[in-house]
């Protein structure tokens, strides 16, 4: 097969993406993958690094652009179009597969003009501007939420799930021996949850020693949130703009606090993983508080909205949560129940069927 994905921006549409390009490689060693994004999302930096080959193409947002600005963009549209119909023409591919961000625009839009099929993969229960709008096209569109249905009326829907890399379905389960937490909040980090953290710390002062802390900060606050952590005392921590190796990072973990966007859900259930849930509240249709109130109602996590979010109040949960190994087990086993195992299988038997009957 000759598989093009197109998307990205974030880790919440490519990370799906590579456990697909994963998941077609392990059944399929020589077949032919080439992701499309822009030189401005994640996939610029990390997919060379994972060793998947990447076409870009210049492509901005629209939502929140003045008029003049949204004229821009159409032309910018017009040339990033053209891009990708030579990308199409020159990669051939058996099927297209979009998953989300602005760049996945005009490449579903270049092959509905070139005649090649493609499909949709949706990843939150809201689906996002540029998947609805392409949507009506699409041979088929994969979701992880059931809920999302609703906004694809006109074509085929299938409930695949949301994919999650390999080595996160074989995540082991919670480890012995000294915690390990994890904090993150996107691949872009997020302000609220860095500057919470560590104002948290005091609170967690007497772990001092016994607790390490692995800190995915975003660009942007590295340096800030080092400086808190040195200020307050703590040295085995580990404060990073970005993880790549995430998989590592949730095996090393016991108990996780970060965002609550689908992908990141979909890996917390494959890993097993109790975690303390701070939705971003501007999600669209705020759908990172239903995803949150999904697992929390359940007992797999504990959900704080950001407005809600107080240091102290904070630092006294992880500390009562680390404490309480029982607890923490049985949330991990909850968790573990919630997974949606096999997506990336599933969604792959998807492309294979639109490409055989195209």
């Amino acid at each position: 097969m000759r598989l093009l994905l197109a998307g990205g921006g974030t880790g919440g549409h490519l990370f799906p993406a590579v456990a697909l390009a994963e998941q077609l490689r392990s059944e399929e060693p020589q077949a032919e993958i080439l992701f499309v994004g822009t030189e401005r999302g994640l996939e610029y930096r990390l997919l060379p690094e994972l060793g998947w080959p990447l076409r870009t193409i210049p492509m901005s947002g629209w939502a929140g652009l003045s008029p003049g600005a949204r004229i821009k963009a159409l032309v910018g549209l017009m040339k990033s179009l053209g891009q990708s119909r030579r990308i199409i023409g020159e990669f051939r591919p058996d099927v297209v597969v979009g998953v989300g961000g602005y760049a996945s625009v005009p490449v579903l839009l270049a092959a509905r003009l070139g005649g090649v099929p493609y499909l949709i993969h949706e990843q939150n229960a809201w689906p996002g501007l540029a998947n609805r709008l392409l949507g009506r096209w699409a041979r088929r569109v994969c979701l992880s939420f059931a809920e999302a249905r609703k906004m694809f009326r006109q074509v085929p829907t299938v409930l695949t799930g949301n994919p999650v890399r390999a080595a996160m379905e074989n995540c082991p389960p919670l480890p012995d021996g000294p915690p390990l937490l994890l904090v993150f909040g996107g691949s872009h980090g997020a302000r609220a949850i860095n500057r919470a953290m560590v104002a948290a710390l005091p609170r967690l002062a007497h772990w001092r020693g016994r607790l390490r802390i692995v800190h995915q900060t975003g660009t942007n606050e590295v340096e800030s949130v080092r400086a808190g952590y040195r200020t307050a005392g703590w040295e085995d921590v580990d404060v990073v703009p970005f993880i790549t190796d995430m998989a590592t990072a949730y095996a090393s973990s016991c108990l996780i606090v970060c965002r609550a966007g689908a992908t990141t859900l979909a890996e917390l259930t494959a890993c097993g993983r109790p975690a303390v849930l701070i939705p971003y509240p501007f999600a669209a249709n705020n759908h990172q508080v239903a995803n949150a109130a999904a697992l929390a109602s359940r007992g797999a996590a504990i959900m704080i909205e950001e407005r809600d979010l107080m240091p102290e109040e904070l630092g006294t949960l992880i500390d009562g949560l680390l404490n309480d190994r029982g607890r923490l087990e049985s949330m991990s086993a909850t968790a573990r129940s919630l997974a949606q195992r096999q997506a990336a299988a599933r969604l792959l038997a998807e492309c294979r069927a639109v490409a055989k009957a195209a």
